[in-house]
């Protein structure tokens, strides 16, 4: 119920108890009600002329007017028998009769209003989960959220690490605060523009900032929210969108999670096609190609999974630009690092590089959340700063997983782990000169990881050759070759590292074409890349048995040549393994520095 409705209601009951409020003043004004004693000694004085019996009051019509002018008296009926009784003592008596149209008022609203009020609070719930109060009249209106400027609270100052992507949303704001100055030479604005990236790289961030510069009306919605049970809700919701978003215009409409709304059609294969999600995607297809991108309305969408929309959102007109949102490289790491920490008391003397050099393949969300973890730490341990300590602390948790502290090793596992964890050390020092290692640890983490060896980068790379590929595996393989070479057995430890060392060399002979022997061929069907059109087909390498069985020997044979070599660099530095063992066990943790003088002998 509105505001107005409320008022109305108000009126009339005002009215109506002022109705009855002047009806009963104007009957008391017209005759004046006497004890009744008083007119039984009018009837004993011969006064009144007639009577006039009522169910309540008696009406005696006077045979003389008073002074006053008063023709007729009125009284409230008596019992005869109680009258009689009463007359003997030559008092006054008279009788109240107690009006009940209050009560029976009530006895009939009260009821009524309880039942309208328990409808209305169930009505009013079912209308929430319908999208407003118009309940299920209004269903097919936009569940779209309309910011302005001053809503957000986001500007392209607080994104970082994207620089080209806010270059291109930059230019969009530009020619939305100045169409005619952009358009001076025919250019027009783009329609549409899709932000595609990983998760937590800052896409939806971005779509913000556009609003907090452009300073005009924001739609927001998630793709989800066009999906109903109802077939055609989610088609009169776009149409609805882009109606509010029309009126408004120059306006934004930013829908996030495009790819839960533009799922490519027939991608079920033979199961029905014409569905609700159908239906949704083929109106915006509609709304898209029916607006005019020179009254001010551009489209932002946003997805992470690219690859399964319909090539028919992706044509041009329709998405002009597709901006790629990554994750950063090492200064956008930086620069995302110097956002997330103004609000942080920093030891002056850290470096954020070191930071953002150990935090390689981490997203925007991601440093975002390094930064709260390395807050926590330092707030637990009492400091009144947050040092690169704390950072490397936060890491670990995020990495690894969090110390496991009721999990005791026995002195035989412990030694196990200690010699495992040195073994990936010593071949990642003696093979990969652009990655130094930052700290190895025999304290359990997480789920199984019973040690870790944290290994920090020096640059962002983007190609590997393949003896780089090849030191790769033989650094995940460094753990298991010295468990065979001090042990003489092997242990389940090395799980992991095998299945990530299989997965490079089935990579580097299938996908990298780097075995001569089966030639420059792709042997497994490519990935899907960001904006390519979805196929549907067998999976899998496409070649004949005895290829596959060429295949299978040419991964074995590079999974164990890395094995031996990493069992030539640790059979060559037992000592300095020895030595980094036996101190790992006593120390349970060891830093660049200690290993950086522990192995300053060690051969290369």
């Amino acid at each position: 119920m509105d505001s107005k409705q409320r008022w109305n209601a108000t009126y009339w009951l005002i009215a109506l108890l002022a109705m009855f409020a002047l009806q009963s003043i104007w009957q008391t004004r017209q005759i004046e009600p006497v004890p009744y004693s008083e007119f039984e000694k009018a009837l004993a004085d011969g006064k009144v002329a007639e009577v006039v019996i009522g169910e309540r009051t008696l009406t005696g019509r006077l045979k003389q007017p008073e002074p006053n002018g008063k023709t007729v008296i009125v009284a409230t009926r008596v019992e005869p028998d109680l009258a009689e009784q009463l007359s003997k003592y030559n008092v006054t008596y008279t009788r109240v009769v107690e009006s009940t149209l209050l009560r029976d008022i009530i006895s009939w609203v009260a009821p009524a209003a309880v039942f309208l009020a328990l409808w209305y609070f169930v009505f009013r719930r079912i209308a929430e989960k319908q999208g407003g109060i118009g309940g299920f009249m209004s269903i097919g209106k936009s569940r779209a959220k309309v910011y302005v400027e001053q809503d957000t609270g986001v500007h392209f100052s607080d994104v970082a690490g994207v620089d080209e992507a806010k270059a291109e949303l930059q230019e969009v704001v530009a020619f939305l605060k100045d169409p005619k100055g952009y358009g001076r030479l025919g250019a027009r604005l783009p329609k549409g523009i899709l932000l595609v990236g990983p998760p937590g790289t800052g896409k939806t961030l971005l779509a913000k900032a556009v609003a907090g510069e452009a300073g005009v009306p924001f739609f927001s919605i998630s793709g989800s929210e066009f999906v109903e049970m109802f077939v055609g809700v989610g088609a009169a919701r776009v149409r609805d969108l882009f109606e509010q978003a029309r009126a408004k215009a120059p306006a934004i409409i930013f829908i996030d999670e495009l790819d839960a709304l533009g799922r490519a059609r027939g991608a079920a294969g033979l199961v029905g096609g014409h569905d609700e999600r159908e239906q949704t995607l083929n109106q915006l297809l509609v709304e898209l190609d029916g607006f005019d991108s020179s009254s001010g309305l551009v489209l932002l969408a946003a997805t992470n999974r690219p690859e399964i929309l319909d090539p028919a959102l992706l044509r041009a007109g329709r998405f002009d630009r597709q901006v790629l949102v990554d994750r950063p490289d090492k200064n956008g790491r930086v620069q995302i690092l110097k956002v997330h920490v103004r609000k942080i008391k920093l030891d002056p003397a850290l470096d954020l590089e070191q930071v953002a050099a150990l935090t390689t393949g981490f997203s925007g969300a991601d440093l975002a959340n390094l930064c709260n973890e390395a807050a926590l730490c330092a707030t637990r341990r009492g400091a009144e700063l947050v040092t690169l300590a704390d950072f490397t602390a936060a890491i670990e948790r995020i990495v690894a997983g969090l110390e496991k502290k009721n999990r005791v090793l026995n002195p035989h596992e412990r030694e196990v782990v200690a010699w495992h964890e040195m073994g990936h050390a010593l071949v990642s020092l003696a093979l990969v000169r652009d990655q130094a290692i930052h700290k190895v640890s025999i304290i359990p983490r997480g789920i199984g990881a019973l040690g870790y060896t944290l290994q920090r980068p020096t640059e962002d790379r983007f190609l590997m050759t393949r003896p780089e590929l090849e030191h790769k595996i033989s650094v995940l393989l460094g753990g298991r070759a010295a468990e065979k070479l001090v042990f003489g057995q092997l242990s389940t430890g090395a799980s992991d590292d095998l299945a990530k060392a299989t997965d490079i060399a089935r990579d580097m002979v299938t996908r990298y074409g780097m075995v001569e022997s089966l030639g420059y061929v792709a042997w497994e069907p490519p990935r899907a890349q960001f904006l390519d059109v979805p196929q549907y087909g067998p999976s899998g390498p496409q070649a004949s048995q005895a290829t596959l069985q060429q295949i299978d020997e040419a991964i074995r044979t590079i999974v164990m040549q890395a094995f031996d070599v990493a069992t030539d660099i640790l059979t060559r530095n037992r000592p300095v393994l020895e030595r980094c063992a036996h101190e790992l066990l006593q120390r349970e943790t060891l830093d660049e520095a200690a290993l950086r003088e522990l192995t300053a002998d060690l051969q290369r």
